[in-house]
């Protein structure tokens, strides 16, 4: 079925749809060769509008095993080209099953080279994907309407209801997660370091944390600029240096708001599998998998007592990192994966010498 993608600078691209629908949501890009279930699957994503730049998309199939969270969280995904077959001893279904099941609008044969080279230029922005109409000045009044509405937040969907605990019951460390969109991939990290876990909602107050008697706090990743995230970082405020708290990605967002820091919007958000990082008091390095379209204000970060930025993007100089042993906190704006093979990432082996 024919489609097209028009972005809010009027900028066209035509495409095939499987399905067909209407979807309007940011438009962003991910670099990344691997991993479409995980970045359809993220929280983080959620009403996002992704473009894959990888040219062919779908030849390892989908296994759910893999999948980040309970759902397709997207408004919509771009590719180029999707994969006829797919080939994997994992894989459970083909990546087009997924996608019909999962109900998510996608398009192909799309030109994401130029697409890409278009947002680098011209900025993440709002677009729209329709099977309905090509004409430009209707699809121009439809983002125009949805600019008017004020943005729900998106955190009641996405964050759990009530507590859940996981992990060894028998734990001799128990830590909480504010849940704002955690990954499958972070809990199974935690699970592996022997952890007791238990998941809140997003909604929990400062009082309600204590009261479970956590030994650390994490706030986990999830959906930037949502309007619920100020609410989230006021409950936090009074928690800063009564018990250690890691915040991850937006987690680390919602941290630096309670210290009273800013956030800006970035023209290009960093979004792909191999970004370098560095701290500026050494000479090492590190290549992150990163995910965010707003970054921490280095110079009010700067202003918080006792707090050192422990790591900048190298490429940018955007804040990546940041510690305070005194107030026993890290952040980080990068996404703390697994090195494979069930290794856990060194930033939960910090937080946990922090307990």
């Amino acid at each position: 079925m024919k489609a097209v993608l028009m972005l809010a600078d009027g900028k066209i691209f035509s495409a095939e749809a499987l399905g067909e629908g209407e979807s309007i949501g940011e438009v962003i890009l991910n670099t990344a060769v691997v991993g479409y279930q995980e970045m359809i699957t993220d929280p983080a994503n959620a009403g996002k509008i992704l473009v894959l730049t990888y040219p062919l998309i779908g030849n390892y199939g989908v296994a759910p095993k893999f999948s980040q969270s309970k759902k397709a969280w997207l408004s919509g995904l771009v590719i180029k080209e999707k994969s006829r077959i797919y080939s994997n001893w994992q894989a459970k279904q083909s990546l087009e099953d997924f996608l019909a099941a999962e109900n998510l609008l996608t398009i192909t044969k799309v030109d994401t080279r130029t697409l890409a080279v278009h947002l680098r230029q011209k900025g993440e922005m709002l677009g729209i994907i329709s099977t309905k109409t090509q004409d430009a000045k209707e699809l121009a009044a439809k983002l125009e309407n949805f600019r008017k509405h004020v943005p729900m937040s998106l955190l009641p969907k996405i964050s759990l209801t009530k507590p859940l605990h996981l992990g060894k019951k028998t734990a001799k460390q128990r830590i909480a997660i504010l849940d704002l969109g955690v990954t499958q991939s972070t809990i199974k990290e935690l699970e592996t370091l022997g952890l007791g876990i238990t998941l809140l909602p997003f909604s929990t107050t400062a009082e309600e944390i204590l009261r479970e008697k956590p030994d650390g706090l994490i706030i986990s990743g999830g959906p930037e600029e949502d309007i619920g995230l100020k609410t989230v970082a006021q409950n936090l405020r009074t928690l800063i240096g009564r018990l250690p708290i890691l915040g991850i990605a937006t987690g680390h967002q919602v941290l630096a708001l309670g210290l009273g820091a800013k956030l800006s919007r970035m023209k290009l958000g960093h979004r792909g599998v191999n970004y370098p990082i560095h701290n500026p008091t050494s000479y090492k390095g590190a290549i992150t998998v990163q995910n965010h379209g707003v970054t921490v204000d280095a110079d009010t970060l700067g202003k918080v007592k006792y707090l050192t930025i422990t790591g900048f993007n190298l490429n940018d100089r955007t804040v990546e990192e940041m510690e305070s042993k005194k107030l026993k906190l890290i952040g980080v704006q990068y996404n703390p994966v697994s090195p494979g093979f069930s290794e856990v990432n060194p930033v939960f082996k910090s937080f946990l010498k922090m307990l």
